[in-house]
């Protein structure tokens, strides 16, 4: 699971019909850098399945994977990233 900040959102024309309705959001992943605010520590933005409502700048916890499907078993879903929480503090010690 990686931290990542919400920077936007997308409207599909088409969907895969076990995701109808589904909320799709952009996301950027950050390493410890960017959480701090280093914009070197900004990755490639990726599309993420989002059915807890975050909006742009909120940092999300990021499931990717077979993991991100695995909220969704027995049901078969194409889904390769998810988010999993929307954070409200992060402490870095």
């Amino acid at each position: 699971m990686r931290i990542a900040q919400v920077i936007g959102k997308v409207t599909l024309n088409r969907v895969h019909p076990t995701l109808k309705g589904c909320s799709w959001k952009v996301v950027v992943p950050l390493t410890r850098a960017g959480i701090e605010g280093d914009e070197a520590g900004r990755g490639e933005p990726i599309v993420a399945y989002d059915d807890l409502g975050a909006g742009n700048g909120h940092m999300i916890a990021l499931s990717e994977s077979a993991e991100a499907a695995a909220p969704f078993t027995p049901n078969q879903k194409p889904i390769d990233a998810y988010n999993a929480a929307i954070l409200d503090s992060i402490n870095l010690a």
